[in-house]
């Protein structure tokens, strides 16, 4: 995975499926004020636990707006993806991520936690899941699809707190970590 640098061209987002940039005037306190805000799909992240390897199953991509912040933009991060389908539980849209970027079977996810991200500009919902995987669930490569350049990486119990200090993770891997080291009770 690497990104051609000098194909990078920045450019006004006239529009967009993804975002809607909107503001808001409101009156707090006696006080007129207005703010801006970007309105986005909410998301979910599934920790995934494999019991055979004593792991967790992570991903590595490239996120375009951490390389505008850093000039690297991979982030280590939990598999995760859109809630964009109308027609679909958000449960069923985490285990259609599970499959299509880690190539692992799941029947059912047990959602751990919700909260709002952004809450300055998009207060987007994120919802992470919990699922147990087995070597026999890998049903397929993984790494995404339409395009998406996405690496798993698996990484053994007793290196899991290694993750949290790096420069480069989303908060859901920090929060989803630290769920599972003080819920799961598995030793490294």
């Amino acid at each position: 995975m690497s990104i051609d640098t000098k194909s990078i061209r920045i450019y006004d987002c006239k529009d967009s499926k993804y975002i809607k940039i909107k503001q808001m005037s409101y009156i707090e306190d006696g006080i007129q004020k207005t703010w801006d805000i970007v309105s986005s799909h909410d998301s979910v992240s599934i920790l995934l636990y494999n019991k055979d390897n004593r792991s967790i199953i992570i991903v590595k991509q490239f996120r375009p707006a951490v390389f505008l912040r850093n000039n690297n933009g991979y982030m280590y991060e939990l598999c995760s993806g859109l809630v964009d389908k109308a027609n679909k539980t958000i449960e069923e849209i985490a285990i259609e991520e599970v499959y299509e970027e880690c190539g692992y079977k799941v029947d059912s996810v047990t959602k751990i936690a919700e909260f709002y991200s952004s809450v300055g500009t998009s207060a987007s919902r994120q919802s992470i899941f919990y699922a147990e995987i087995t070597n026999n669930d890998k049903v397929a490569c993984g790494g995404g699809v339409d395009n998406e350049c996405i690496e798993i990486i698996e990484i053994p119990l007793n290196q899991i707190k290694d993750i949290l200090n790096k420069p480069n993770i989303t908060p859901s891997i920090g929060f989803a970590f630290m769920w599972f080291i003080f819920n799961k009770n598995i030793k490294e």
